[in-house]
């Protein structure tokens, strides 16, 4: 079940006399010295920078080790294989990015996404590797079958219908990534909710699909690595863009 975002204590503040008054004009300045540090429009955006910031340091020491060996083997079809093995720890990292921007709110004085993306890293990781595998393996099997289309005698018509497969199940594990880091629910029921929510809320399925598009497209004209260093934004925004399948689940499915 969602543990839900980390709530941050708030003084009570006592009911307030008639503002009409002498006196209620005396209060509301006094109402004005309750205001918390860092309930400003600066001090948020500060703390998200933070926050942001400290994801992507986490993200970067997490998954450097396996990045490295990927960004030296090149873009040979041979070295598909060795990728997705190499790619392996990257979905725990995910999961806790995502567990981490999900329960720390954007407060100067309650900021810990170190120790919340710990948490989720320790909690999430053997669920989502349930999850993030096989979706590994989908995807080596079906790259590797468009990059030796001529060898094993595959229909130029294939691709088509390849790559839509590949893209269904990319989105259908970004999906999976989401309810995995935020949910805990048996494995099975995961990549049933993953596949129902991509036609359940198609507004979630298009906005993966933007930036997916911006993934690869970035991957491209770039690097993997520059990819990499933009981490914590992408993640950000596959949270922002899952808020609606979120809350259907919470709402739905937990009690």
């Amino acid at each position: 079940m969602d543990g839900g975002p980390v709530g941050r204590l708030v003084r009570a503040r006592p009911d307030l006399p008639d503002r009409d008054g002498p006196e209620g004009a005396r209060m509301s300045g006094a109402a004005q010295a309750w205001r918390q540090f860092g309930d400003g429009p600066l001090s948020r955006i500060t703390a998200r920078v933070h926050i942001l910031l400290v994801v992507e340091l986490l993200l970067l020491l997490t998954t450097v080790p396996a990045l490295l060996p990927v960004l030296l083997l090149g873009r040979d079809p041979s070295n598909l294989p060795l990728v997705a093995l190499f790619l392996v720890p990257v979905g725990p990292a995910l999961s806790a990015a995502v567990y981490a921007l999900r329960h720390q709110r954007p407060d100067l004085t309650d900021l810990r996404p170190a120790a919340r993306f710990w948490r989720g890293y320790r909690a999430n990781a053997r669920g989502v590797l349930r999850v993030w595998v096989p979706t590994l393996l989908w995807l080596t099997v079906l790259a590797i079958n468009l990059a030796h289309r001529d060898a094993i005698g595959l229909a130029g018509w294939w691709v088509a219908p390849l790559v839509l497969v590949a893209v269904g199940v990319t989105l259908g594990g970004a999906n999976a990534l989401v309810i995995a880091s935020l949910f805990d629910f048996r494995t099975r029921d995961v990549l049933r909710l993953a596949v129902h929510f991509l036609a359940r809320t198609p507004g979630v399925t298009v906005g993966n699909v933007l930036l997916l598009a911006a993934a690869a497209g970035i991957t491209a004209v770039f690097s993997e690595a520059v990819l990499a260093l933009f981490a914590s934004i992408a993640v950000w925004a596959l949270l922002r863009v899952s808020d609606p399948m979120i809350h259907l689940i919470r709402k739905e499915f937990t009690r």
